[in-house]
């Protein structure tokens, strides 16, 4: 992993990902105490920061091999990255997805033209059912998160901070950002090493799915017991990935873990205060920054609003619980 696969990735990139806002209140900087800065990736193509990743990995495979199709294993939004990368670029795709994920999510990844095979995630091993899905029909396994080239594909979004950044005259932050597998942590802080070296990346993660926190803690990859359960479902991985890991512990502070309240909460400040819709997976950063300030440090924090894709009963949820409160 290198700052030239970011960069090739972005050049693919171009024209097809948008460039997302980084926005800001004076609600959310009260509230913090410091500046806060919310870099809208629930914007991005398909609700989400995975469409990088998805196109970043597609994009760089051979006419052959796209032809042949490609398989992925998704909650839902690598699901719907890859999906739409796949039907932009005329690649057949099979996406594995677990039967609880959000009725929506499943939906929009039919929706896109591709075939959903449904498992049980407390039961199923998605990594098998993918392996032998991809050997029967040639497929190209494209990984949710432990991919080189998907890695590079979420590392453009680090690319887009570090500009944005400098240009609202931030140079030295902590950058939060909602963290499963680690694809989007790896990635944001290879390329902030690189182009914005003063801003230091911390995983986020919901409480009882906090793999990266741990595995920070003991200098190995640690897995979680639970596989499922939590309101945060995109981001519930059992462990960070073998690619993902090595870079988060070189270069990334402590993990910050959140509770399902303050997720919802968080939902429903990103909705008044900045007019953006996010996941509770999603809203985990920002929940961070809002609620535990004293586990961030600096003057101003940047948290990624990593994804939208959320049902309306869990949407009225965070709103009937939070909404019109501080």
């Amino acid at each position: 992993m290198t700052i030239d696969l970011i960069d090739a990735a972005a050049a693919r990139l171009a024209g097809k990902a948008r460039l997302t806002p980084l926005l800001s209140s004076p609600f959310l900087d009260d509230l913090a105490g410091r500046r806060v800065l919310v870099k809208a990736e629930c914007l991005q193509h398909t609700g989400s920061f995975k469409f990088r990743g998805g196109w970043s990995a597609l994009s760089a495979l051979s006419p052959e091999a796209r032809a042949r199709g490609v398989i992925a294993f998704s909650s839902g939004n690598h699901a719907q990255g890859v999906a739409l990368a796949a039907r932009m670029l005329g690649a057949p795709a099979v996406i594995v997805m677990p039967s609880d994920a959000p009725g929506p999510k499943i939906a929009n990844t039919r929706a896109l033209g591709a075939e959903v095979v449904t498992y049980d995630r407390a039961t199923g091993d998605r990594d098998a059912i993918g392996a032998e899905l991809a050997e029967a029909r040639g497929l190209t396994l494209v990984r949710p998160f432990d991919d080189a080239q998907v890695i590079a594909g979420q590392g453009t979004c680090g690319l887009e901070i570090a500009a944005q950044a400098a240009e609202a005259g931030i140079d030295t932050a902590e950058v939060l950002v909602p963290c499963g597998g680690g694809g989007l942590t790896s990635g944001v802080a290879l390329a902030l090493e690189a182009r914005a070296p003063g801003l230091r990346v911390r995983p986020v993660e919901p409480e009882g799915f906090d793999d990266a926190t741990r595995s920070l803690v003991a200098g190995r990859i640690e897995t979680n017991t639970r596989r499922a359960g939590s309101l945060c479902d995109a981001i519930q991985t059992p462990s960070p990935g073998d690619l993902t890991f090595p870079v988060m512990s070189r270069l990334c502070g402590p993990g910050i873990v959140v509770s399902e309240d303050e997720a919802l909460r968080a939902m429903a400040a990103a909705f008044e205060r900045l007019k953006i819709v996010l996941e509770p997976g999603g809203a985990v950063a920002l929940a961070a920054a809002l609620y535990h300030p004293r586990d961030v440090a600096g003057e101003a924090v940047i948290a990624i609003a990593s994804g939208g894709n959320v049902s309306a009963e869990t949407f009225r949820m965070a709103l009937d619980r939070y909404g019109e409160a501080p």
